[in-house]
């Protein structure tokens, strides 16, 4: 009986997510002991965080992140929001799975990353595909990751990318470290 309490009760939450229902999803997740935030469909195993980021709302994104939804949750295609987020070309999204510690080298099913998918996507202008390429690098993204389509890296692909070559640039320049100031003493 709790069993189909539970999925009820996550029907009820994920159906709140997709309808963008404020004022439901905030009772659920601020009900005491909630453990619902990660809860996911059972068809798709796309959790809440899949479907705001599939739909690019930085608002619902940034509320689940900071109730304790798992950044780093998977679907069924082994689709992590951040995934998501690079497929919409959703940057804001990326900024704020980033600021979360989202870890942006889960790859799906075909072992495509990210950042991978970010060099990849020649429909989504370069601009756009180069502020990716940075908060990814930034966010700890390695480049030399290998897929398990064609064995190719992020940094292979945008070899390839001839029409492209600031793609390759930024991934070879790396993140912009900051400051270079030198810390004496233990380093953690």
């Amino acid at each position: 009986m709790a069993s189909a309490q539970n999925f009820s009760e996550g029907y009820t939450f994920l159906k709140a997510v997709r309808d963008a229902d404020g004022n439901k999803v905030t009772s659920i997740v601020n009900e005491p002991g909630q453990r619902i935030i990660n809860t996911t469909d059972p068809n798709t195993g796309d959790g809440a965080l899949h479907i705001v980021t599939r739909r690019s709302d930085a608002a619902y994104l940034q509320f689940l992140l900071a109730k304790g939804a798992d950044p780093n949750i998977r679907n069924h295609a082994g689709e992590t929001p951040a995934l998501i987020a690079v497929q919409t070309a959703f940057v804001r999204g990326l900024e704020l799975l980033s600021a979360a510690n989202a870890n942006f080298n889960l790859a799906d099913r075909s072992g495509q990353t990210p950042l991978i998918l970010a060099v990849q996507m020649k429909t989504v202008p370069v601009p756009v595909r180069l502020k990716m390429i940075d908060i990814l690098m930034k966010g700890g993204a390695d480049p030399n990751q290998t897929d398990n389509i064609a064995g190719l890296s992020a940094r292979d692909y945008a070899a390839r990318e001839t029409r492209s070559p600031a793609l390759l640039e930024a991934i070879e320049k790396g993140p912009d470290k900051g400051d270079d100031t030198k810390v004496y003493g233990p380093q953690f």
